[in-house]
Parts: C-alpha cells; structure tokens; sequence
C-alpha cells in the first residue's frame, strides 16, 4: 500500500514484482487489483505473471493500493474465472480478495449465498460473495454510504473452517487477515522510504519490493491498513499449527518462517539423514533445486563429496503443481538432464525433497542409470507423504499417493533405486525448531488439526459435472 498520489504508477509494479517473486507458490493464473480511492481495477488471466502483465498493462492499473495474487488451484478447476483476485461490485462499494489456503466447510458456507450468486467455483469466490453481502447489507441499514470490509470480515471469518491467509480490499483500506491454525504463513512488511506496507506470503516477497519485516500476521489476526497506519485485532483465538511441508517444499529457501530460516532448516534436515540413513557412495547431488540444501546438510554431515549431477532447465516450471498428470510427466523430461561426465561410474546418493506420486524419482533413477550411474541410493528430507493434504496442497486423495499404498521397500522397488532412506518425522520437526504440537503434519502422520467432513473433500465440489 502506498498512501501518496504521486507514487500510483508504482503500485501495480510493486505488486508485479512481489508476484514475481512468489512464483513457485501458483503457476496457473495471475492478477492484480488496484484502488485509486474512488474505483477498483482488476487484470488477471492465465498463464505465469510475466505472461500476463506486461509494461503497458502495469501502466493502466493505477492506484495506491493493490493486491495480487498468483494461482495454484486446490479447489475449483484452473479456468480464467477462478483466476484471482477475486472482485465484487456492490451498492456498498468494491471488494477485492486474494486466498492461499483451502477451506473444509466450502459446501456448508455456498449453502448461505442466493442461488446464482456464485460465478466462480472456488472457496475464494464463496467467502468473496459472502463479504460482499455483508458489506450490502449493513450499508442498507445505515441509510447507505461504504460499506466496510473489516465488520464484513468479523462477521464471515469465525464460521470459516481451514486455510486461509487473506489480503483484501475495498476502495480506502487493505486488509489481511489469517486462519486460528495459521497454517499458510502471511506477513507484514514496511516500506520505509516510501512510506507504505506490504503483506505477502513469504518474507523473500519482502526483501524484493524493499520492504523490511515488521513481523508475522498471527493466527486469527485481522489487520486494517489505511491511511492512518495499521489496526490489528483478534476475530478468533489462536490454535497455531503451521504447515510442516512448507519447510520441506513450498516456501523459497531465502524465506524465514517462525523466526526459523527455511535454508538453514532444510540444511540441517540433511545432516539428520545423513546420520539416520548412512550410505557408503562417491558423490552426493541434489535434485535441483529442492533438494540442494538438504544434499549440502547431506555432504557435510556424512564427508562424501558434493556435486553437480543433474542440469536443471530454469525455463520449466515446477512438475509438483501442474494441474495434469500429463504435464506432470512430460515436466520431468524437461526439466532436468544428467552430467554424465560426473556421475558414470560413480556410487550417487540423490537428495530430493519429497517423495508425492513416484513420478519424479523414478524417471530420475532411469536417467542416471542409463547415463552410467553404477549405484543410486535416494534420500529423502521429508518422511513418506501418505495421508492427502485438506489446507492448501493439491494431492487430495490417498490412492495419489505412493507411501499412501507402498511400503518404503515396494517404493523403492517401483522407483528402481539401490537403497531408499527418508528422513524421521521427529529429525524433521527438530530441523525446524518449532515445537510438534504448533504443526500440521497431517500429510505425514495422518492427525487433522482441523476436522474434515467426507462430503466437503474434493477439488471439484462446487463443480457437480466433475466432482
């Protein structure tokens, strides 16, 4: 948010640049909101940020507040309209919102809108209609005038149920608000020379526009920021289960989460597999680029050499978050090539991070095999992904998942490796310095924070032809 008119042109590029910056969190969509004071603009499509905004296009989106959003889609299909922000127009004035997370209750919450209000299959567009009606609604019984998104928000987030942290906005004031479990992180940024704030979902996004960390927007938090400074208050307690697999994927290395840094933590989970599941080998190499902190942790705490095994296209998205198995698969070839000239011959110990559907680590195996490997043993610095994930992930039924089905021994056998090893879920928590009880570790150990009801699973669940 920048609070001076002279500066309205930077906004859009300011957030552009915080969108660029979160990349790896959503590839699907991208779009960005702005508020010049009186009106609300919102340009989105498909594609990854830097196809969908272009100078010209930043040049129009004038104003000094924005919110952007890229996408990664957990509930609804990766269409245009489900791209985000999401926008409603009311008698009461505009709101725009940007979600990352997954609600649980979708279905109960859709139930409370009129018929034909959603245009929109997301969680998203369901608390976006729900605010927006609050917003209509009390402006009606005060005789007109703003409506106000922050009494909106009082009023939809307690029966909210899930993942969320939120950035919103009407026409005067930018909001941000996170779930009571804080599972996806949100933070509150400063930009000190120009005299404005920023909240993003990882502190990297800070450090890009030049805003310096204020610190984390708490579970249950609501946050206003307008002209006058920023107001906080609490719409729920907190019940702070912060999500495990964002230190073992999700967030950039260079982001801090609770105060931990995330490539320290993925570092020292290396160490810890190293000395949970030692190898006699040659060489040490990453699977660029998840796996490279944990194979230095793994070089260093077990003394075999690190090196470079594996090119890696920087052009290729990430294979994890492609919405098709298809392009998933097609993603691998891509995306990574082996040196044969450093591994033929060589006994290799290959480091990634996870281990989701198999798909990776056995078109990895193949190729360092046919490129000469003479032994592959795989270690993995996150414990076997056997249970789906309800808060944000898109892996949302167990039959996707290999540990879900397979022993360690039959992944292995499937993924054709010499040895399979994965790191401890207690090796990694201690990795992460923050207590066992303030984390999700649902994807590993199967225990909900947050309880989900069977009809309320699904990706599809406002979309009845698919779900």
């Amino acid at each position: 948010m920048r609070p001076d008119a002279a500066a309205q042109a930077e906004v859009s590029k300011l957030a552009y640049y915080g969108l660029y910056a979160l990349q790896h969190r959503g590839q699907e969509s991208a779009g960005i909101a702005v508020s010049d004071g009186t009106r609300i603009v919102v340009f989105k499509d498909m594609g990854l940020v830097s196809q969908v905004f272009d100078e010209s296009v930043l040049n129009t989106l004038r104003g000094h507040m924005a919110v952007g959003h890229c996408r990664y889609s957990t509930t609804g299909s990766p269409t245009w309209e489900n791209a985000q922000p999401t926008f409603r127009s009311t008698d009461a004035g505009g709101l725009a919102l940007a979600h990352n997370g997954n609600l649980i209750n979708t279905p109960e919450l859709a139930k409370r809108l009129e018929p034909g209000v959603l245009t929109a299959t997301t969680d998203t567009e369901v608390l976006t209609a729900l605010m927006a009606t609050r917003m209509e609604a009390a402006a009606r019984e005060s005789g007109g005038g703003p409506g106000d998104p922050i009494a909106a928000a009082r009023q939809v987030l307690p029966d909210a149920r899930g993942a969320y942290s939120l950035v919103f906005m009407d026409e005067h004031t930018l909001c941000a608000a996170r779930d009571p479990q804080g599972v996806r992180p949100l933070v509150l940024g400063r930009l000190e020379e120009l005299g404005g704030w920023v909240v993003a979902s990882e502190t990297a996004a800070l450090d890009i526009v030049g805003a310096a960390f204020v610190r984390e927007i708490e579970p249950g938090e609501l946050v206003a920021i307008d002209g006058e400074g920023v107001r906080s208050e609490r719409f729920a307690e907190p019940r702070p289960k912060g999500c495990l697999f964002e230190y073992v994927y999700l967030a950039r290395p260079d982001t801090t989460i609770a105060g931990r840094s995330v490539h320290a933590a993925r570092v020292e989970v290396g160490r810890r597999l190293a000395r949970e599941h030692p190898v006699d080998a040659d060489l040490v190499i990453p699977t660029p680029e998840s796996g490279t902190p944990a194979a230095i942790g793994y070089a260093e705490a077990s003394g075999i050499p690190y090196g470079q095994g594996l090119v890696k296209n920087s052009y290729v998205g990430r294979t994890f978050i492609q919405p098709s198995q298809t392009i998933r698969q097609l993603g691998i070839r891509l995306k990574l090539n082996p040196l044969r000239e450093a591994i033929e011959g060589k006994r290799l110990v290959v480091v990634d991070d996870s281990i989701v559907r198999g798909n990776t680590q056995r078109a990895i195996v193949a190729m360092l095999r046919d490129a000469g490997a003479a032994e592959v043993h795989v270690r993995i610095s996150s414990p076997p992904v056997a249970w789906p994930c309800f808060y944000g992930i898109d892996f949302a039924t167990r039959a996707e998942l290999i540990a879900g089905n397979l022993s360690v021994e039959e992944i292995r056998d499937s993924i054709g490796a010499d040895s399979l090893g994965y790191i401890s879920l207690d090796a990694l928590i201690a990795a992460s310095q923050v207590p066992k009880g303030r984390l999700c570790r649902a994807c590993f150990d199967g225990e909900y924070p947050i309880p989900v009801e069977e009809d309320a699973r699904g990706k599809h669940l406002l979309e009845p032809s698919r779900s």
